[in-house]
C-alpha cells in the first residue's frame, strides 16, 4: 500500500512537473477541449507578396495594422445616408457580390481585431509550410478548377455573358450555383477542414465525450461527429466535409478526414483531399489549431497552417444563411432576365 501511494504522488508530480495540471482535462484524463472559440484574426491565411522572406512582424507593427482596421471599420459601420441614390444598374464593375453593390457598410463583418500571436510571435501567415506563407504550386488540374472557381467572383458587366460561350452556362440550373450559394456550406471553407477564418460568423463549439468529438462551426451551422478511433468508411461512401477519424497522441488529438466528395469546401480541391488537423490545448484560455493539406491532383506538395482558437463567452446563434434563402430564386430570375435582353436585342452592346 505504502508502495502504491508513494508510486501515485511520484505520478501526480510528474505531471505537475511537465505542466499537465495547467490545462482542463476530462474525468478520463484527456485534455478538455470543449468550449466556444472565436477564430477571427487580420493574419491572412497566404503571406502578403510585399513581405516577402518576413515571417512575423513586431509586436508595433501588429498594433498599427489593428489601430488602421478599426479605424476603417469605424468610418464604414457609420449609418448609410437614407437620402442616397440607388447602386449603378448591373453594380460598379468590379468584382464580388452583386458587381460592386455590396453590403450597406462594416457592420455584417466581423473579420476580427487584430492579429494573433503564438510563441511570443506574430506571424506573417497563417500558412507554415511552403515557407513563403503561401499555397504551394498547383498542378494543371488544380489551376483549371482554380480558374472555374474563381470564375464566379470576376466582374458583373450586367450581361448575360454566358451566352457567347460553349457549353453549359453558370445559371442553367440551381444545381450548378456554389455549395455556399445555396446555403449548403460554408464558404472559406467554415467548418472545414481545414477550418479556415472568414469574414463573418467565426463562432465555433465544441463538445467532447470519451468517444467523440462535436465541432459546430456558426457558419450555416455546419456539425462535425467525430469518432474516437475507429476506421473510416468505405470509400465508396463520401462527403462534402469528408470521413473523420480522430485519435489521442499523447495530450493531442489528431483528426484525419478523407473520403471527399469531388467538390469540398476548400476552393479547388476535389476527391482526392487528405486533412489532418490537431488539437492541443495551449491554456486554459485557448486551444493550438495546426493542419496539412495534401491533394497531389491539385496542388505539387503538402501545406500547412496553425493559428489559435482563443475562447470566448459568446454563444453560437442561428445561421440563417440568405434568411431562409429565398434571394436564390432572384438570383435565378435575373439571369434569365439578362438572357432575354440579350436574346430579344431589347438592349444594345450586349455582346462582350
Amino acid at each position: 500500500m505504502i508502495i502504491q501511494k508513494t508510486a501515485a504522488a511520484l505520478v501526480l508530480l510528474l505531471f505537475a512537473l511537465a505542466g499537465w495540471t495547467e490545462i482542463p482535462r476530462t474525468a478520463d484524463g484527456k485534455p478538455d477541449l470543449s468550449g466556444f472559440f472565436d477564430i477571427a484574426t487580420l493574419t491572412p491565411l497566404q503571406r502578403p507578396e510585399e513581405l516577402g522572406e518576413k515571417g512575423f512582424i513586431s509586436q508595433s507593427e501588429a498594433e498599427e495594422i489593428a489601430s488602421s482596421v478599426a479605424d476603417t471599420r469605424s468610418k464604414s459601420s457609420l449609418p448609410s445616408d437614407p437620402e442616397r441614390g440607388a447602386p449603378e444598374s448591373g453594380g460598379d464593375g468590379t468584382a464580388g457580390a452583386g458587381g460592386g453593390v455590396g453590403g450597406y457598410n462594416d457592420f455584417w463583418l466581423d473579420y476580427g481585431s487584430g492579429r494573433f500571436k503564438l510563441k511570443g510571435r506574430y506571424p506573417t501567415s497563417i500558412i507554415t509550410f511552403p515557407q513563403d506563407g503561401s499555397y504551394p504550386q498547383m498542378t494543371a488540374l488544380g489551376n483549371q478548377r482554380m480558374a472555374v472557381a474563381l470564375s464566379d467572383f470576376r466582374v458583373n458587366t450586367g450581361k448575360a455573358w454566358w451566352l457567347d460561350q460553349e457549353g453549359p452556362g453558370p445559371f442553367d440550373n440551381m444545381e450548378q450555383r456554389p455549395l455556399r450559394e445555396r446555403c449548403l456550406l460554408g464558404f472559406g471553407p467554415a467548418a472545414g477542414p481545414p477550418t479556415i477564418p472568414t469574414a463573418y460568423n467565426n463562432l465555433k463549439r465544441i463538445i467532447q465525450t470519451p468517444d467523440s468529438v462535436m465541432i459546430l462551426a456558426e457558419m450555416v451551422h455546419d456539425a462535425r461527429v467525430i469518432p474516437i478511433g475507429g476506421a473510416h468508411r468505405p470509400d465508396d461512401i463520401r462527403s462534402w466535409m469528408g470521413d473523420s477519424v480522430g485519435r489521442w497522441e499523447g495530450d493531442t488529438l489528431v483528426v484525419e478526414t478523407v473520403n471527399f466528395k469531388e467538390d469540398p469546401g476548400l476552393m479547388a480541391a476535389d476527391e482526392n483531399l487528405r486533412v489532418v488537423e490537431r488539437f492541443s490545448r495551449i491554456d486554459e484560455a485557448s486551444l493550438l489549431y495546426q493542419f496539412e493539406v495534401s491533394d497531389p491532383t491539385i496542388w505539387t506538395e503538402t501545406w500547412k497552417g496553425e493559428y489559435p482558437w482563443p475562447q470566448t463567452q459568446d454563444k453560437v446563434y442561428e445561421y440563417a444563411c440568405h434568411e431562409g434563402n429565398y434571394s436564390f430564386g432572384n438570383i435565378m430570375r435575373g439571369a434569365r432576365t439578362l438572357e432575354d435582353d440579350l436574346l430579344s436585342g431589347a438592349s444594345s452592346g450586349l455582346q462582350e
